[in-house]
C-alpha cells in the first residue's frame, strides 16, 4: 500500500519522482516489468494518489498562502543561485575589470563573495538529505543563476559605459614592463586625454611615507611640463609609518599652466588624502580615475598612470630611503629638498640606483614625450629643460621605443 500523505511530503520538498519511489516509507513496490519506477508511481499517483492522498493545507504558518510546493529557499537552493550569480559576475570583473569591475573589483571583493557563497552551498549539502541535494527545482536554479549573473554583470558594464563613461580596461594580466624602467608597466588601454592632452594621474595620501618621497619626481616632472601652483610643502605622518616624517609635496591642488609661451603639454589630476586620519585611501572624482585605480592599483599608494597606458603600481616610484636625512625638518627639511630638486643638485635630487627622484622624473618626462608622439629634443627646446635633465630623459626615451 502506497502511503500517499507521504509522497505529497516527498514532492514538496522538491524531491523527484525517482527518489521518491525508492523510499522505503513511501511503500511503494512495481512490478519488474513495470520499467522505470518513477514513471510508474506518477502514473500511478496521476490515476490514485491524488484523491487518496489528504487534504493539502493552502494556508502558510501565519494563516497566508503557503508557499509553492518544492519553491522552498533552503540553504543549499539559495547557494546553488548565488554561486554561478557571483562565480560569473567574478569572471567578467576580472577579465573586463572596466567597465564591469568598477564599482566591486573582482578582486578581492568578488572573491571573498564566492568564497562566501560556496561555504553556504557546503553547509547547505552537509545538512540536506540526498534527495534534498540535487532535483529538477534545484537544476532550474543553477540556470537562473547563471541567467541572474550574466544579466547582473551586464547591466552594471552598460551603465558604467553609457551613463557614466567608464573607459574600456583589459585585465591587470595584460601588463607588460617596460623594458628597463624601474616598475613602470604598459597596458593595451585607449589614451585617457583631457583636451587632447595626455593625463598624469597620482593616487596617494599625505600619511604614505612613500607617496611622501615619490611626489618629488611628479612635482619635478610636471614643473618641465608647464607652470606649476597650488602644492605646498609638507610632511607624512610619523610612527607607526615607516619612514617618519618623509619631506613631500602635496599634490591634491596643485594645478598646471603655461609655460615658455607653450600650453601645459599634460593634463594633471591627483586624488589624494589630506585628512587627519591615518591608513585612508583616497576617493576618486571621476570613473576614469575609479576604474585605473579598480584595475591596476592593486590596493597601493602611491598610483600613477600616464596617458592611461603606462601606470606605475604595487611599490613605491621613489624611495623614502633617500630623504631621512630631511625627515621631520632636520638639515633643512622639506625646503632644502624642493631647493635641491628644482635647482636638480645635491643628495636629494640625484641619489644612488633606479628609485630616486632624478630618475623616476625623467622617466615620468619619457613616457610623456612617448605618449605625444614627439621627441625629447622638441620637448627640452619648447620647456627649457635643462641639459642634464635632457640627456637623462634622452636615454630613458630611448630605452622606451
Amino acid at each position: 500500500m502506497v502511503d500517499w500523505e507521504r509522497v505529497e511530503e516527498l514532492r514538496a520538498k522538491g524531491w523527484e519522482w525517482r527518489e521518491i519511489a525508492a523510499d522505503p516509507k513511501v511503500g511503494f513496490r512495481p512490478d519488474a516489468s513495470a520499467g522505470d519506477p518513477g514513471r510508474t508511481l506518477r502514473a500511478l499517483y496521476r490515476r490514485v494518489g491524488r484523491r487518496a492522498a489528504p487534504p493539502v493545507d493552502k494556508r502558510g504558518p501565519m494563516g497566508g498562502p503557503a508557499p509553492e510546493r518544492g519553491r522552498r529557499w533552503s540553504l543549499v537552493r539559495i547557494g546553488y543561485f548565488l554561486v554561478p550569480v557571483v562565480g560569473l559576475w567574478l569572471l567578467l570583473a576580472y577579465f573586463v575589470p572596466s567597465p564591469i569591475g568598477v564599482l566591486v573589483p573582482a578582486i578581492p571583493y568578488l572573491g571573498l563573495a564566492l568564497a562566501g557563497a560556496a561555504v553556504l552551498l557546503i553547509y547547505g549539502l552537509r545538512r540536506a538529505t540526498p534527495g534534498q541535494r540535487w532535483s529538477t527545482v534545484l537544476r532550474n536554479t543553477v540556470i537562473g543563476g547563471v541567467l541572474a549573473g550574466l544579466v547582473l554583470a551586464g547591466t552594471i558594464g552598460l551603465v558604467n559605459l553609457v551613463v557614466f563613461g567608464c573607459p574600456y580596461l583589459p585585465p591587470a594580466s595584460s601588463e607588460t614592463p617596460v623594458p628597463a624602467s624601474p616598475g613602470w608597466a604598459q597596458v593595451p588601454a585607449r589614451a585617457w586625454q583631457d583636451n587632447g592632452r595626455p593625463v598624469v594621474y597620482f593616487y596617494g595620501a599625505v600619511w604614505c611615507p612613500y607617496c611622501s618621497a615619490s611626489s618629488w619626481a611628479i612635482w619635478k616632472a610636471l614643473t618641465e611640463l608647464g607652470s606649476v601652483t597650488g602644492a605646498p610643502t609638507s610632511y607624512s605622518f610619523g610612527a607607526p609609518e615607516p619612514f617618519p616624517y618623509t619631506p613631500e609635496m602635496v599634490l591634491a591642488a596643485l594645478q598646471m599652466g603655461s609655460s615658455h609661451s607653450y600650453p601645459p603639454a599634460v593634463a594633471f589630476q591627483a586624488s589624494e588624502y589630506t585628512g587627519s586620519q591615518d591608513a585612508v585611501g583616497p576617493g576618486t572624482s571621476s570613473c576614469y580615475q575609479s576604474a585605473y585605480v579598480s584595475a591596476y592599483s592593486g590596493g597601493s599608494l602611491p598610483f600613477v598612470v600616464i596617458d592611461g597606458q603606462y601606470v606605475h603600481a604595487m611599490n613605491t616610484l621613489v624611495d623614502p630611503t633617500y630623504l631621512t636625512t630631511w625627515a621631520n625638518g632636520a638639515n633643512g627639511g622639506a625646503s632644502a629638498v624642493e631647493h635641491s630638486v628644482a635647482s636638480e643638485t645635491g643628495a636629494p635630487w640625484t641619489g644612488v640606483g633606479t628609485e630616486t627622484i632624478q630618475n623616476q622624473c625623467c622617466w615620468v618626462l619619457a613616457l610623456v614625450a612617448r605618449s605625444l608622439g614627439t621627441s625629447v629634443p622638441v620637448l627640452s627646446s619648447e620647456y627649457g629643460w635643462s641639459s642634464a635633465v635632457t640627456s637623462e630623459v634622452w636615454s630613458d626615451f630611448n630605452q622606451t621605443v
